[in-house]
């Protein structure tokens, strides 16, 4: 007991240690959703709808190299800080190893499938005819990237379980400034249009991907040698078996990504919108939802050490109000987010370019419709999260899975046949309501036990 006393997840105000590991990992997921979006704002600009939709075609490649990343990152951490906390370096050495070398390995070898296979996979993406060579053109590009970003994404992981997580922030902070700033010259100053927001990001992304080689060639822990790199089964086994749940929920998106393109070109294509206009708005869209949920997934980040910590030490008095604090910030930021959306939609797409009346119109639509109850996206991740952190990874999982997979993905499938292209919009807020209500529905009932009465502070 006198450990838990000592200990500030244990002591110091649960607000403090909330914006205290919050904090950073919302930095981190910003900077990730940055990457994304001014390409968007860029090209937009520049090229205009059919740009906006070439991204969108291209986004679940992005959305792969995250899936890998977090496979050999988290994993290779998890086995890395386990086997460490046993005392035995010399197997702990081989996992951080292992794991680097499968980021850049597995970047590679994807970069060389994307542009083996680069057409017939952008077709399979949802890419329509008009949209087709942009898509080709940014995308042949960035796939030159693969390894670094992969790298650098998974690399940051190995290097905060070396303890340096400040080395992690700087690392993609300094590929997401010099992606900006060569986008705005590439792209205005040189005229270089859709390439030249390809070619800023694949160099953004190749500095990030050589400041975490650099970092982890002077691992503090442990020395990483050759030999360290050369990849065995039952290393990379264990690092898969621990980063699997990350990657899987990735490859969800994915999925579901894929199978709204292609949604959005079919139903597009029946409506006055046609194929492009519904593709561009959804890709502008969906980057600046994933610029709130940055917010909303680092505060659920920031959650777990201090209720897994409460929870072990039996304070679940703590565990209950930092629940409660993490769920007023994501309740407030969702309410400023839904106010953007419903008000202001216009205004934000207008950021990303110019476009025809039906292009304005069908993004106003798609804000207003399809994030409608954005207000309660905050729910979802969070508690998801806070079940995972008490020990209870089922809970977790199901909840994790309810939005995106469980119910999104029937409905986009479902509803367009009774209701065209607005059942595409209109499955947004079903799978929201859906799974905000299952989430409130199991906290409360957790919350109900006993355990959570009269517990110390």
């Amino acid at each position: 007991m006198e450990e838990n006393n000592i200990n500030p997840l244990g002591k110091e105000p649960v607000n403090n240690l909330l914006m205290k590991f919050a904090v950073p990992s919302i930095i981190a997921m910003l900077v990730s959703a940055l990457y994304n979006i001014v390409d968007q704002f860029f090209i937009g600009r520049s090229i205009g709808e059919l740009g906006n939709a070439a991204t969108n075609v291209a986004f679940p490649l992005s959305i792969s190299c995250v899936a890998i990343a977090l496979l050999f990152g988290i994993g290779g951490a998890s086995a890395f800080n386990l086997t460490i906390g046993k005392g035995d370096k010399k197997e702990a050495v081989y996992y951080a190893g292992n794991a680097a070398a499968m980021l850049f390995l597995c970047g590679t070898v994807l970069c060389i499938i994307t542009q083996i296979f680069l057409t017939p996979m952008l077709k399979f993406f949802g890419s329509p005819a008009e949209v087709l060579d942009y898509a080709k053109e940014y995308t042949r590009i960035t796939s030159l990237g693969f390894p670094f970003l992969i790298l650098a994404t998974g690399g940051g992981h190995l290097i905060r379980a070396d303890g340096s997580p400040k080395f992690t922030m700087i690392c993609n902070l300094t590929g997401a400034i010099i992606n900006t700033i060569l986008d705005a010259y590439f792209v205005f100053g040189l005229n270089l249009g859709i390439a030249g927001a390809a070619v800023a990001t694949v160099i953004g992304q190749a500095v990030s991907g050589f400041m975490a080689l650099y970092y982890l060639r002077h691992y503090k822990t442990v020395t990483i040698k050759k030999e360290h790199l050369i990849i065995q089964k039952k290393y990379v086994g264990r690092i898969i078996s621990l980063g699997s749940a990350p990657c899987t929920n990735q490859l969800a998106m994915m999925v579901v990504q894929i199978i709204m393109n292609n949604s959005l070109t079919h139903y597009g294509a029946m409506s006055i919108y046609r194929e492009a206009i519904p593709l561009a708005c959804a890709g502008i869209i969906t980057k600046v939802n994933q610029v709130f949920f940055s917010f909303i997934i680092g505060i659920s980040q920031g959650l777990q050490p201090i209720v897994s910590f409460n929870y072990g030490a039996k304070k679940y008095t703590r565990v209950k109000k930092a629940y409660k604090t993490a769920a007023v910030y994501g309740l407030c930021i969702s309410i400023t987010a839904f106010l953007m959306f419903q008000f202001l939609p216009r205004q934000i797409i207008s950021l990303f370019g110019d476009g025809s009346d039906e292009y304005y119109r069908f993004g106003e639509s798609y804000f207003k419709i399809f994030l409608m109850f954005t207000f309660m996206n905050f729910l979802q991740p969070i508690t998801s999260n806070f079940f995972t952190a008490i020990g209870k990874p089922r809970k977790g999982i199901f909840l994790s899975l309810t939005r995106q997979i469980i119910f999104l993905l029937p409905l986009i499938l479902i509803l367009p046949l009774f209701m065209d292209i607005d059942g595409i919009l209109y499955s947004g807020p079903v799978a929201d309501f859906v799974a905000g209500t299952i989430a409130i529905t199991m906290i409360l009932k957790e919350f109900k036990n006993k355990i959570y009465e009269n517990s110390p502070l």
